[in-house]
């Protein structure tokens, strides 16, 4: 699992590739902490290169967004593949993120 962190157009953007999964959830969820001081920033998790996504993988973006909607920032989802949108329909993510 990689993760590279960017800022754009005054988005905090998060990269993800390969499998977010149990195993790489710790090591995501470190690399995930500048986007809870996202305060003013709308986030964009980019997931054009993410494989798979755990339960583990959705539990960080669900904490992800209870920490931003607080502060008044957006959390988009960008980039799912039709697999990751069924896991994301199934388990009712699809109606909490907003996606582009």
């Amino acid at each position: 699992m990689k993760t590279t962190f960017k800022e754009e157009d005054n988005f905090f953007v998060m990269y993800f590739e390969g499998r977010l999964d149990t195993a790489a959830s710790a090591q995501t969820e470190e690399d995930m902490k500048p986007l809870y001081d996202c305060s003013g920033h709308d986030i964009i998790l980019d997931c054009t290169n993410l494989e798979y996504i755990s339960s583990s993988g959705l539990r960080l973006f669900l904490g992800l967004l209870k920490t931003a909607k607080p502060k008044g920032s957006h959390v988009y989802i960008r980039g799912i593949n039709e697999d990751l949108r069924q896991v994301f329909a199934m388990t009712g993510f699809i109606n909490l993120f907003e996606f582009k």
